[in-house]
């Protein structure tokens, strides 16, 4: 590899292109490091927001009021505000308040950030699992119930793996959406991508180039979860349920 970095290194003497993070082995490490801390970011929020989504789904249709008001005005403050004002929040808000005896915070930057970001994207994703739910036909759930299904059961065997198939398109779009998003962990100092790039050309003075290579990393992560998703809806598509 070393004949790969010295070409990069020949690149920059010779028209000027500044690819620090292939030849210099110190910003090459920095930017690897942010580049798994948002591929780790991504996949952490994207996970934990599906299960808020689907488990928000199902307190929606709960017979309790109290529940179904509570997820009501999650979503609401989550929609209708700002992701970084939310991230803050967190961050300075309950992130003041929890504190050691010594002073030290009890929850670091990445722990708030992975919060705030799956709390957002998850009041997303709860309106999209109940789209899904109430597109089941409601034949479909008397036939379970009639075979002795409980509530759960339907639920779990019958209505949201169909729910699932239909919700995937609109999924799709809000994780990607997610993905984008973990950018403002920049704002808390996480060492994400945009982070470890800006301290790169704060101090190369690249500021273009690093600019292009940030354009190109999201490019193909946001472009690897689509392909996946897109297979993985083919593979599940049930005939007559979803697109």
């Amino acid at each position: 590899m070393q004949f790969v970095w010295e070409w990069f290194r020949w690149l920059h003497d010779t028209t000027g292109i500044n690819l620090t993070i292939f030849y210099d082995a110190f910003d090459r490490g920095r930017f690897v490091s942010g580049f798994w801390m948002t591929v780790k970011l991504s996949v952490t929020c994207i996970s934990l927001s599906v299960l808020i989504g689907i488990a928000g789904a199902w307190v929606q249709r709960s017979r309790m009021r109290v529940a179904r008001t509570l997820i009501h005005w999650y979503i609401q403050a989550f929609r209708n505000t700002p992701p970084l004002v939310q991230l803050y929040f967190f961050y300075f808000g309950l992130g003041s308040l929890l504190k050691s005896p010594a002073g030290a915070p009890l929850v670091t930057n990445v722990a708030w950030a992975v919060i705030s970001l799956s709390f957002f994207a998850g009041a997303f994703n709860v309106e999209i699992f109940r789209s899904g739910i109430e597109a089941v036909p409601r034949t479909t759930v008397e036939a379970a119930e009639s075979l002795g299904f409980s509530r759960l059961q339907t639920y779990l065997r019958i209505v949201f793996p169909l729910a699932f198939r239909i919700s995937l398109p609109a999924l799709n779009n809000n994780l990607v959406n997610l993905v984008k998003t973990t950018t403002l962990a920049y704002a808390i100092a996480v060492p994400e991508m945009l982070y470890v790039s800006s301290q790169i050309w704060s101090d190369e003075l690249n500021v273009p180039v690093m600019m292009n290579v940030l354009l190109v990393c999201y490019f193909a992560l946001v472009g690897v979860l689509v392909y996946a998703m897109h297979r993985w809806e083919r593979a599940i598509r049930v005939p007559g349920f979803g697109v």
